[in-house]
């Protein structure tokens, strides 16, 4: 009898050596920004994490594993979005937030659903640009130097001499002139005392207005293509001499030069394996796309979107201006409140595409007063920051923290419960006269206490009306 195979068998037997966060590494950076929602946390990591398991298996095995994408229930304000921002901003993957309820179904007015992931390739174009522009920036500004000293130290001009012995003499003597002339205003050049020089250096330009007529139904803008850019590439470049300031020239040359140093067929290779691999598309208000079978009116278009979704979700080819891009292992995470019904609603294809969900806790008080003091980029932290560039210096005592979180749970129980969003609505409130005031406090310290905070809210928070309009 044979012995049975063992599942490992079929797996990379060797430990791979995986580099990057570990799922607890990334619950507690995520813990820096984001208070509470521990379950949600482990299953972002765990989807993060299982990307990199991935790249370590054996290529046959690879193309078969399968993001677990995931649904996160739960009201607005309770940190669904931040938490796959974050996540996104972890690993420099490509990341999206796109409303669900904006798309309709194909032959409906309004966008297709697959400009969701053209509009993620842009993103990660202009990315991976952005980035490859500030490696060679160095470059780039040695270059457009060069370029504003050959204008401002015109080149010499070897002269003939009978003598071919005093003729070396003199061109080594003039040209040991010449760079220490250049040097010079290299210097002066760097320390800003040219900046108002007059220079005409070569800038090259493309053909402007360019006037495209696009026939109705061509759907160009649905297949993302612009007609009008890539006209005016097809069109020949010239060099046209143009006089400016050396501080105007300056960004222009730069420009050039970092345009020079790319490599732009690298970059889009770059930005579209990064999209196809790594990317993140967050689907956000799902459930404003759920509705009941009723075979007529609005609910037809909302199951048609979901229809749409589903192929991007199970894996599509999409046709893009750079080319064609597979979403087999793009990662969507879906998010929605779910108030009067439920991810089962979805129809069951789009369900199985989801298998992970997770319910995210309603904020309470403890909640807010963590929100207020915890994280990073904290609205307290955020406030005294601003106000400090005025001069003001703010001290939040403890006890109008404690008094803030309450006001805010309150609120939000006897009115719409938008979670932590109701924290900016009373910071807002609460120090609207000492920003509008700053300017002219400059040099003063203010202590904000559990008085000071009954003091400007109290009037507004007894009042029912005041409160829902004003908080």
């Amino acid at each position: 009898m044979n012995e049975p195979t063992l599942i490992t068998d079929f797996v990379v037997k060797d430990k791979p050596i995986l580099e990057g966060l570990t799922p607890k590494q990334i619950v507690q950076e995520l813990d820096k920004y984001i208070v509470g929602q521990d379950d949600a946390k482990k299953s972002v990591a765990i989807a993060l994490r299982n990307r990199l398991r991935r790249r370590a298996l054996e290529p046959d095995m690879r193309e078969d594993v399968y993001p677990k994408n995931i649904i996160l229930i739960g009201p607005t304000g309770v940190g669904k979005t931040e938490i796959a921002r974050r996540l996104a901003r972890l690993v420099d993957a490509p990341f999206i937030k796109v409303e669900a309820s904006k798309f309709t179904e194909v032959g409906y007015v309004g966008r297709d659903v697959e400009s969701i992931v053209r509009d993620l390739v842009e993103l990660a174009v202009t990315h991976q640009r952005t980035q490859k522009i500030e490696e060679c920036r160095a470059g780039a500004e040695k270059g457009a130097e060069n370029r504003l000293l050959d204008l401002l130290v015109p080149a010499h001009t070897p002269r003939t001499y009978s003598d071919p012995n005093h003729f070396q003499e003199e061109e080594k003597t003039q040209e040991l002139r010449m760079e220490a002339t250049r040097e010079k205003f290299r210097t002066m050049l760097r320390e800003g005392k040219l900046d108002d020089r007059l220079v005409e250096p070569e800038i090259t330009e493309r053909a402007s207005n360019v006037v495209v007529g696009v026939p109705p139904g061509a759907g160009f803008e649905e297949m993302g293509i612009d007609l009008k850019d890539m006209v005016e590439k097809m069109l020949p470049t010239r060099k046209k001499r143009k006089k400016m300031k050396v501080s105007e020239a300056r960004p222009i040359l730069i420009q050039e030069e970092a345009d020079r140093l790319v490599d732009m067929d690298q970059i889009v290779q770059d930005a579209v394996e990064k999209v196809e691999q790594s990317g993140i598309v967050f689907l956000d208000e799902i459930d404003k796309i759920v509705g009941r079978e009723s075979g007529s009116g609005p609910d037809v278009s909302r199951s048609g979107v979901q229809r749409d979704i589903l192929p991007l979700v199970e894996g599509s080819t999409v046709f893009t201006k750079y080319g064609m891009v597979k979403t087999d292992h793009i990662l969507f995470i879906a998010a929605g409140a779910f108030h009067g019904s439920s991810p089962s609603d979805l129809i069951p294809e789009l369900q199985g595409r989801f298998p992970i969900r997770v319910e995210l806790d309603d904020l309470d008080e403890d909640d807010f007063k963590r929100i207020l003091k915890e994280p990073k980029n904290s609205l307290l932290r955020q406030y005294a920051a601003l106000l400090a560039t005025e001069g003001v210096q703010i001290e939040f005592k403890e006890d109008a923290i404690d008094e803030l979180a309450a006001m805010a749970a309150r609120i939000n129980d006897e009115t719409e419960n938008i979670g932590a969003r109701r924290l900016h609505t009373i910071m807002e409130a609460l120090l609207e006269t000492i920003s509008f005031e700053a300017p002219d406090r400059a040099g003063e310290t203010i202590v904000i206490d559990r008085e000071f905070v009954k003091d400007k809210l109290d009037d507004i928070v007894e009042d029912a009306d005041l409160s829902r309009y004003i908080l």
